[in-house]
């Protein structure tokens, strides 16, 4: 199925490739990257100019469909880039920089920039309050623990007992909707309430396990529900946080099988991948392609450098 995916003139053809994004990017026509015009620009055609080539007509500037996204100024062919972002958008578990440097025939180096640029398209805006007026009006609320984290210097912090010394998110899982995780310094009602205040709508119903943490602020949503894992409960009605936990085990299986080691300097980004094929899975709507789709339309205004993103020869796989 993957291969038939992939054998589609947009993947193996540059020019396709371009001819697919200024589509889906300009279903209505070219606008322009620099001044947001949307009169008719000079296309800009002879051997003189590279192919997909506008000029506007009101500020004059030349621009193609990649300028303003994360592909701007890629040397990689577009067709690779798609097949890239339709790799990743159909790989549940994630796909390695690694497979990725095998599959699309580039460096290592290039791949793992790659994957971090489809990973900053995929990061979505985070508008809209969960748990508000047209969804469930339920969100389960969670914490695990990966790794080992790293202090000012970048130094790993000494293994010990208990979680002091590793990696830590948050993730707030809208039930049958959408998923959103956070890195945090610390588990603690401080941390903890800066993320769910600013994410969940005051008028949701939140539920937890029975963490401490959470019952600092639980007076600011319409009801704070948990459940008590250590007296073996794992549900009460529709008072659970199974979902959540659900997708911890999918994020765990991709960091462990798939990444291997994933720093802290790049762990939000994984985590926003990991939420990107949450919210967007077959229980959605969503099929591989739509995931795509959504993907290609989330890389306007998200460009990335190298150096923006700290690369590294030994960065993950």
């Amino acid at each position: 199925m993957a291969e038939a995916i992939l054998n589609q003139p947009h993947f193996q053809d540059a020019d396709k490739a371009r001819e697919y994004l200024e589509a889906l990017r300009w279903p209505h026509g070219p606008v322009c990257p620099h001044c947001g015009s949307v009169r008719a620009p000079l296309k800009l055609e002879g051997k003189s100019y590279r192919p997909g080539l506008f000029k506007c007509k009101d500020c004059y500037e030349q621009f193609t469909v990649t300028v303003g996204t994360v592909f701007e100024r890629s040397k990689i062919a577009l067709n690779v880039w798609l097949q890239a972002v339709h790799l990743m958008c159909a790989s549940k578990k994630g796909i390695s920089a690694k497979q990725l440097e095998r599959m699309l025939g580039v460096t290592y180096k290039t791949a793992w920039f790659m994957s971090h640029r489809i990973r900053e398209a995929m990061t979505g805006d985070n508008a809209t309050l969960l748990g508000g007026p047209g969804s469930s009006g339920i969100v389960e609320a969670d914490e695990t623990f990966w790794g080992t984290a790293t202090n000012a210097k970048g130094d790993k912090l000494e293994k010990r007992s208990g979680v002091a010394h590793k990696m830590m998110v948050v993730s707030l899982v809208e039930r049958n909707g959408n998923k959103r995780s956070f890195h945090i310094t610390a588990v603690n009602g401080k941390t903890l309430g800066a993320v769910l205040k600013s994410q969940i709508d005051a008028r949701a119903r939140l539920m937890t396990d029975e963490a401490r943490a959470y019952k600092t602020f639980s007076t600011h949503f319409k009801s704070h529900e948990s459940v008590s894992h250590g007296n073996k409960e794992y549900a009460r009605g529709d008072v659970t946080t199974n979902t959540v936990e659900a997708s911890f085990s999918i994020l765990k299986r991709g960091l462990v099988g798939t990444f291997h080691s994933v720093s802290e300097k790049h762990l939000q980004r994984y985590c926003n991948e990991f939420d990107f094929r949450w919210n967007t899975s077959q229980s959605q709507g969503y099929s591989d392609t739509d995931r795509a789709v959504a993907a290609l339309k989330g890389i306007s205004g998200k460009r990335l450098t190298y150096r923006r993103i700290g690369g590294e020869s030994q960065a993950n796989a």
